[in-house]
């Protein structure tokens, strides 16, 4: 159910343009990594997702804004940098560079670092519904885990983090899922492998816009799709 405090009772908000990550590895069975969110958080308090977040004037910067969000929303929350080339080392010297005051996308190019768009395959767009106060536009990407490094979360934007199966993540009681999140999961939950999951994905002809709907029940609001 949606709480009413999150229900927009003036002029619909413009959806702001973000990136979500879902981070794969191989493994029988495989998994994703899903990072729950601060108890104080703006969207989705105490909820475990997929790393992601809305575009920053930073990402303008780069030619693809949205991957370059993604690339950055990553790193700034699970510690994982997708760039051609890049080590644990260099992950290391990235969160000092930024420690000290650059911007990532500077820090990123003063490290002789390229984000790698082409590790992000695109395979859902969701739109949140119009009568929601935060509205986003976001694009699902998948990717894979870099071999040479691991999730190191950052303070203050992950309280806890998992690697988890899709079809234990739909039936764990202790994984708070939003709407969306779980429609992913339950989308993905059938691949039988990561390479069964890209060969799908890089398959698609048109990337599917999903646009659900806040509909009044006796319970309460209720998210619903078409």
């Amino acid at each position: 159910m949606v709480p009413q405090a999150a229900i927009n009772d003036g002029r619909p908000v413009e959806p702001r343009p973000s990136s979500t990550v879902v981070l794969v590895r191989d493994g029988d069975p495989w998994e994703l990594l899903m990072v729950q969110r601060p108890g104080g958080a703006d969207f989705a308090p105490g909820a475990f997702v997929f790393p992601g977040g809305s575009v920053h004037e930073d990402d303008r910067s780069f030619t693809d804004e949205l991957r370059a969000a993604a690339v950055r929303e990553l790193f700034e929350e699970a510690g994982i940098l997708l760039a051609h080339g890049a080590t644990a080392a260099e992950c290391a010297r990235l969160r000092e560079a930024i420690a000290d005051g650059r911007s990532f996308g500077e820090a990123l190019l003063g490290l002789g670092l390229k984000p790698d768009f082409d590790a992000l395959v695109m395979f859902a767009r969701w739109v949140t519904p119009a009568m929601l106060r935060r509205r986003f536009d976001a694009r699902f990407y998948m990717a894979r885990l870099p071999a040479s490094q691991s999730v190191e979360p950052q303070e203050g934007e992950v309280v806890d983090w998992v690697w988890v199966s899709p079809a234990d993540a739909l039936i764990n009681p202790d994984l708070n899922l939003v709407y969306a999140t779980q429609a992913v999961l339950e989308s993905i939950a059938d691949a039988p492998d990561v390479n069964a999951l890209f060969e799908r994905f890089r398959k698609l002809e048109e990337v599917p816009v999903v646009e659900p709907r806040i509909v009044r029940t006796e319970s309460g609001w209720k998210v619903v799709r078409d």
